[in-house]
């Protein structure tokens, strides 16, 4: 898995593209973004919205690749991670 930072706005947001290396040592990226926006509640909160965008995904690859390719309980997932990790626990 690489990944490629698309967006990078401290303290707001950050967003990246995911991919792979190839045999010859490359970076490709599939066309899919995945995106996190932060909004403070206050001294010990945050709002967080998770994007998931696979609209730049080229058909050749739609082809092979059902889109969305995963359900949403996998966003919630990645939420319930993203806690864990800035939580300690």
């Amino acid at each position: 898995m690489a990944n490629k930072v698309q967006v990078l706005d401290p303290p707001r947001a950050i967003g990246w593209l995911t991919g792979q290396e190839k045999d010859d040592g490359q970076l490709e990226f599939g066309g899919w973004l995945w995106r996190y926006d932060l909004a403070p509640l206050g001294p010990s909160g945050t709002e967080i919205m998770l994007t998931y965008d696979w609209s730049a995904v080229p058909q050749s690859l739609r082809e092979y690749i059902q889109f969305p390719p995963f359900g949403p309980e996998h966003l919630t997932n990645s939420l319930h991670h993203l806690t864990e990790l800035v939580s300690g626990g």
